[in-house]
């Protein structure tokens, strides 16, 4: 897994890169939205324990508080997240998820 970030001064963007079959670790946010943006590859989502496919050019918007995580597809996958910067110093915090399969 890679991640490259944009440092913008409101606007967060990251590249991030998972090698086939890798599950991200899940986090949510207090009050910072996301969007995903599929550029390569596909693969898979965990939105609050419910598994959506994720496949190239898919967009996700992903609610504050809703636990995420991903796992890539046999092609690997890669996404574009974009949120914000705020509140300052961040909101993430890594949970534990279940995958349902």
């Amino acid at each position: 897994m890679s991640h490259t970030r944009i440092n913008l001064r409101d606007l967060g963007i990251s590249l991030w890169t998972y090698a086939p079959g890798v599950r991200g670790g899940a986090h949510s946010h207090r009050e910072q939205e996301e969007a995903y943006i599929v550029v390569a590859g596909s693969g898979r989502i965990l939105l609050d324990g419910e598994i959506h496919e994720l496949r190239l050019w898919d967009v996700v918007r992903i609610s504050p508080t809703v636990v995420r995580a991903v796992e890539a597809g046999p092609d690997g996958l890669e996404f574009i997240a974009v949120g914000s910067d705020r509140p300052e110093g961040g909101d993430g915090h890594q949970v534990p998820a279940e995958w349902p399969d």
